[in-house]
């Protein structure tokens, strides 16, 4: 029957896949600009992949080139990910902002879980990854 293809529910690897085929700005909250920390590598990875990164911290002003912001919400560019690099009682404030600049995704590190924040997003429309590395995510899809 024509169009029943459509009533098939997509995974989220089919999710993450697309989102990660698709997006090309990617908002990095809490990126440092210290070469040891996951944050630097796993943004510098992505952006040799050709992503533009833009990084979200108070505490720097740069970052391998690109101008820092303090908050997502002085960003003046649509991002199309918001990468989280906080401890997990950080992330409400930062979907409250994602919501805010109605940023189609929010993909929360390794070890980043909060599952009520996560479902306020789903709420508002932002699709959710949550305690995965978006840097292996993008390596399994090559």
């Amino acid at each position: 029957m024509p169009g029943a293809e459509l009533d098939v529910p997509i995974t989220e690897a089919e999710r993450i896949t697309e989102l990660l085929k698709s997006a090309k700005t990617i908002a990095v909250v809490g990126l440092t600009a210290t070469p040891i920390r996951p944050s630097y590598g796993v943004s510098h990875y992505m952006q040799s992949q050709g992503y533009r990164i833009i990084p979200v911290n108070p505490n720097i002003t740069e970052w391998e080139g690109e101008k820092a912001y303090a908050s997502l919400l002085d960003v003046p560019e649509k991002i199309d990910i918001v990468d989280v690099f906080r401890r997990s009682e950080a992330v409400p404030e930062v979907v409250e902002q994602a919501i805010q600049i109605k940023a189609p995704a929010i993909w929360m590190q390794e070890g980043v879980v909060h599952h009520e924040a996560a479902e306020k997003a789903r709420q508002a429309g932002i699709f959710v990854v949550m305690d995965k590395c978006i840097l292996k995510e993008h390596i399994k899809r090559q």
